[in-house]
């Protein structure tokens, strides 16, 4: 605290002169990277487009040199339309939950000069081109609008929007959070209608969470929250034809109905995809949407024996209307190729390796631009694939992790790449991988760190009771001797299909850990069984008892590092936020006798608290599965805690309620426990703002030094 109160100068000297990673320098930004925002590259393919403080600059990708900027000024983010002759540009924004925010908009008419203030210069949600650039959609108040460009004129497609009740083209909370996006509406290709979901969440139960500031009497915020087994919203498509000015619904039901997470433009006028899905999720109907009739035309159902995964829908339609679709059918995630009726072409991609994003497609080579994990599940690299005789081109390099934005033509593309020992790349390469310039490197942090005594993570495997080998990484002390034992500090998230192993920089907790490996500590992280881009088999088998597995392979490696002749078995620590928070809080429960300390910051105590698609995705509800959620609860537990516990949450979290940390809590105390508690006023799931994050990292370090 001490700190506080010095000079800049004498700050900066303990900065410079000082050989160990600490969290003052952690958090004053010593150490921070640099990066290049907004990277888009426009139609012509021989320029792009990034985010600067002075405006939206434009580069050739040929000479790699700025050719001026698109438009000045300072701005969050932009949207082309479709020819590049209007802009759409953020101006200042204030978020909601994890996607959604209100936002403020100018559209600029880049051959007139004309600026609109997009809804009179009133927030909006969601705004979206027309695809012939005359128009932008929007939502305001749960309502669905659109403005035209030219009169400035703004027509209001709905009226009965209502908050925490009915929401227009918006997704609510669960299908925000879980189905990955806001906006749940679409344009058809012709410009002439709309199709949205409509979504009543009149009889979904209501989450409160009071609001402390600094105010007298607390206020409340009130949204709708479903918790498994509850009601969800009751969604409906909705078609708006332009010409008529009418909203008709659609029937889907001869279809599956309950969910409706995404929605598609083909690439014909007067057609809309909608996915859709029963409240199982182990089976999605892909449907085609005629807007001119309102007919609707089954292409197929992607199904599986436990769940489809409809929140990473891979589906882009070709010239042809032939569409391209991810599926993890044969027990790795990849691509096939079907014709425009939904009749299965071919397979694409095939192998023991996951294909984990898609850029693209290119016509003229006949192919997909795509990451894979082809080189190892710890490693993500890009390459092309041509659909029609399956040749694989490598264009990246072939270790760590590696992203691509690519141009319009696909004849260049801006590598993102990082490894375990290298900060974050972007390189400008040819479309057939080769580099023709480095755009920026952080090589200043990595001398900084290194300067610091900085260690890079050590990469191994560990068996599981299964027969898994289980990717793992270690940090050891940079003077680590073989003959010493150390305690140990365990790492993980673990949730379904996440990933905490892999071979890429980390500028967060990583620091944080170095600093503890320099207080003498060895670090440590396991992706065991539920965990992602190693086949469905190894991911999806904690179905119907997330946490068992997921619990039972962090028991068994620390055992295995207690086995080690360097690791103190007695004193092995494990920490988590979220899932890796309720991981956590099952280690000091069911794993008790292995871990001396743990910590657990925003945790799922209970199932039955959180909210229905996630949850119901791989535990069902709680009245088809009462013994998967019950079983794998660490509040069942409570009477085993043992070790020196630390319980850490916002109180004002909207995605892992505060309920969650306030239910355990009273479990241990009737077992008459003892632990520590640390809650955030008026703070979310991330737990930040202010001084919270110091505050908070001094809290879990000093909490670990004390305690293990």
């Amino acid at each position: 605290m001490k700190k506080i109160f010095l000079s800049l100068s004498v700050i900066a000297s303990v900065m410079v002169f000082s050989q160990e990673i600490t969290l003052d320098k952690i958090y004053s930004g010593y150490y921070r990277g640099k990066g290049i925002s907004g990277i888009a590259s426009l139609k012509n393919g021989e320029n792009y487009a990034v985010i600067e403080p002075t405006g939206i600059a434009k580069y050739s990708y040929k000479t790699s040199m700025k050719e001026g900027n698109i438009v000045d000024g300072s701005y969050q983010s932009y949207i082309f339309n479709d020819d590049e002759s209007k802009i759409l540009l953020l101006k200042s924004s204030d978020p909601i939950y994890r996607h959604s925010f209100l936002g403020k908009f100018d559209v600029k008419d880049l051959k007139s000069g004309k600026v609109l203030n997009l809804n009179n210069g009133n927030s909006v949600q969601e705004p979206t081109f027309s695809p012939d650039g005359t128009k932008v959609a929007f939502i305001s108040e749960n309502n669905l609008f659109y403005q035209d460009l030219s009169s400035g004129k703004i027509t209001q497609i709905t009226t009965d929007g209502k908050k925490n009740s009915i929401l227009n083209g918006l997704a609510d909370w669960v299908y925000e959070e879980e189905f990955g996006h806001a906006k749940q509406y679409e344009w058809t290709k012709n410009s002439d209608a709309i199709v949205f979901v409509k979504s009543n969440e009149t009889e979904v139960p209501e989450m409160y969470i009071p609001i402390y500031g600094k105010q007298l009497y607390p206020s409340e915020m009130r949204f709708k929250y479903p918790k498994a087994g509850e009601k969800n919203s009751v969604v409906s498509a909705q078609l708006f034809r332009l010409d008529s000015g009418k909203t008709i619904p659609l029937d889907l039901s001869g279809f599956k109905n309950y969910y409706i997470p995404n929605i598609y433009k083909t690439a014909k006028a007067d057609e809309i995809i909608l996915i859709t899905s029963e409240r199982t999720q182990n089976a999605s109907d892909v449907l085609k949407v005629n807007t001119k009739t309102g007919n609707i035309q089954k292409l197929f159902t992607e199904t599986d024996d436990k769940w489809v995964d409809t929140d990473n829908v891979t589906l882009e339609f070709l010239a042809d209307n032939s569409f391209i679709w991810g599926s993890e059918r044969d027990g790795n995630r990849h691509l096939y190729w079907y014709d425009q009726n939904g009749k299965l072409k071919k397979q694409i991609t095939k192998g023991n390796w996951e294909v984990t994003d898609y850029y693209g497609f290119n016509p003229k080579t006949k192919e997909v631009l795509i990451q894979t994990t082809e080189k190892g599940s710890i490693n993500k690299v890009v390459s092309k694939v041509n659909i029609e005789n399956g040749k694989t081109t490598l264009l990246s390099n072939g270790e760590g992790n590696n992203s691509a934005s690519f141009s319009g033509n696909y004849n260049y593309f801006i590598e993102t790449s990082s490894t375990s020992t290298r900060p974050y790349t972007y390189v400008l390469k040819d479309g057939n991988g080769k580099t023709v310039k480095e755009l920026q490197n952080n090589n200043e942090q990595l001398k900084k760190l290194q300067a610091d005594n900085w260690v890079a993570r050590e990469y191994l495997t560990i068996p599981n009771e299964a027969g898994d080998q289980m990717n793992a990484w270690v940090m050891k002390p940079k003077n680590f001797d073989p003959n010493k034992k150390y305690p140990l500090f365990m790492f993980q998230y673990s949730g379904p299909g996440s990933q905490s192993v892999s071979n890429s920089w980390d500028g967060g907790n990583g620091l944080w850990f170095n600093h503890l490996v320099q207080q003498g500590y060895i670090v440590a992280c396991v992706d065991g069984r539920g965990t992602g881009f190693k086949g469905t088999k190894y991911k999806k088998v904690t179905y119907m008892n997330l946490g068992k597995y997921e619990i039972e392979d962090q028991i068994t490696a620390a055992k295995w590092f207690g086995n080690q002749s360097y690791i103190d078995k007695s004193r092995i620590g494990i920490f988590g936020w979220s899932f890796g928070g309720y991981m956590a809080s099952l280690a000091l429960t069911k794993g008790a006798d292995v871990f001396k300390a743990g910590i657990a910051v925003a945790p799922v105590t209970n199932w039955r608290y959180y909210d229905t698609v996630y949850t119901e995705r791989f535990l069902r509800t709680p009245q088809e599965n009462p013994k998967g959620y019950d079983e794998n609860s660490p509040t069942e537990y409570a009477k085993l805690l043992k070790g020196k516990f630390l319980l850490i949450h916002g109180t004002a979290d909207d995605n892992v309620h505060f309920q969650n940390s306030m239910e355990f809590s009273e479990a241990l105390i009737q077992n008459k426990k003892q632990f520590e508690f640390m809650a955030y006023p008026d703070k979310n799931h991330g737990i930040f703002g202010g001084q919270t994050r110091p505050q908070l990292y001094q809290k879990m370090t000093d909490f670990i030094l004390q305690n293990l």
